[in-house]
C-alpha cells in the first residue's frame, strides 16, 4: 500500500505544481511564450523532485502511460499496474481539486490547466502528437531506469525530468501537453467544456504511445550480460 500511496502523492504534486504554474502564468502557446517555458519547467522540475522523493518507494511513475510501459516491458505485474493507475488518477483528482479551490479564490484566474486541442489543431493532429511525444517520453523512462545503464541510473530522475521539459516545449502548442492520462483526467473533470469532450484524446494517445515505447524498448534493449 505504501507504494500506491506514494504514487497518489507524487501525481497530486505533479498536477498541483505543473497545472498550477500553467494557470498562474496564464500559459498560452501563441500569446505568452514565457509562460510556456515556465510551465514546461514546472512539470519537469516536479518530476525531478518526486523522483528523488518517492523513487525508492514506488519507482515514481506518477503517470499511467509509464506504468503501462513498465508492465508491457515485464517490470511489474498486472495487479500493481492496475493499482498504480488507480491511485495516480486519485492523486490527480486531489491535486486538481486543490487547484480548483485556490483558483476560485483569486480574481482573474480561471481553469485548472486542463489539456485541450489548441488553435488550428485537428483531432487527428492532437492524437498523433500525444502518441508521438508520449512514446518518446516513456522510451526515455525505460532506458534511463534500465539495469543495463549501470551508474547512470543515479541520474535517471534528472534525465526524465529534463525530457519532460523538452516534450512540453514541443507539444504545448498542439495539445497543452498531456503524455499522462491521469494529469488530463483530473483537471478536465473540474474545468469541463471542450477539455472534457476531448479528454479521450489524452487518454488514448498516451496509452498508445506508452505501448509503442514498450515495443521499441523490447527491440533495442541490450542484454544484461
Amino acid at each position: 500500500m505504501k507504494k500506491y500511496l506514494a504514487e497518489m502523492f507524487g501525481t497530486m504534486v505533479l498536477v498541483l505544481m505543473g497545472c498550477g504554474v500553467a494557470v498562474s502564468l496564464g500559459c498560452n502557446p501563441i500569446d505568452n511564450i514565457p509562460a510556456v517555458v515556465g510551465t514546461a519547467l514546472a512539470f519537469g522540475l516536479a518530476v525531478v523532485a518526486m523522483a528523488y522523493t518517492i523513487g525508492g518507494i514506488s519507482g515514481c511513475h506518477i503517470n499511467p502511460a509509464i506504468t503501462l510501459g513498465c508492465f508491457l516491458s515485464g517490470r511489474m505485474n498486472a495487479k500493481d499496474c492496475g493499482m498504480y493507475m488507480l491511485f495516480q488518477v486519485i492523486g490527480a483528482f486531489i491535486g486538481s481539486a486543490l487547484l480548483f479551490v485556490l483558483v476560485g479564490n483569486v480574481e482573474g484566474m480561471e481553469g485548472t490547466g486542463a489539456n485541450d486541442l489548441q488553435q488550428g489543431v485537428t483531432t487527428v493532429g492532437g492524437l498523433l502528437a500525444e502518441i508521438l511525444f508520449t512514446c518518446v517520453f516513456v522510451l526515455v523512462v525505460l532506458g534511463a531506469t534500465s539495469k543495463t545503464n549501470g551508474a547512470t541510473n543515479n541520474f535517471a530522475g534528472l534525465a526524465i525530468g529534463l525530457s519532460l521539459v523538452l516534450v512540453h516545449l514541443v507539444c504545448i502548442r498542439y495539445t497543452g501537453t498531456s503524455v499522462n492520462p491521469a494529469r488530463s483526467i483530473g483537471p478536465a473533470i473540474f474545468q469541463g467544456g471542450t477539455a472534457l469532450t476531448n479528454l479521450w484524446i489524452f487518454i488514448a494517445g498516451p496509452f498508445i504511445g506508452g505501448a509503442l515505447a514498450a515495443c521499441i524498448w523490447k527491440i533495442i534493449e541490450p542484454s544484461e550480460e
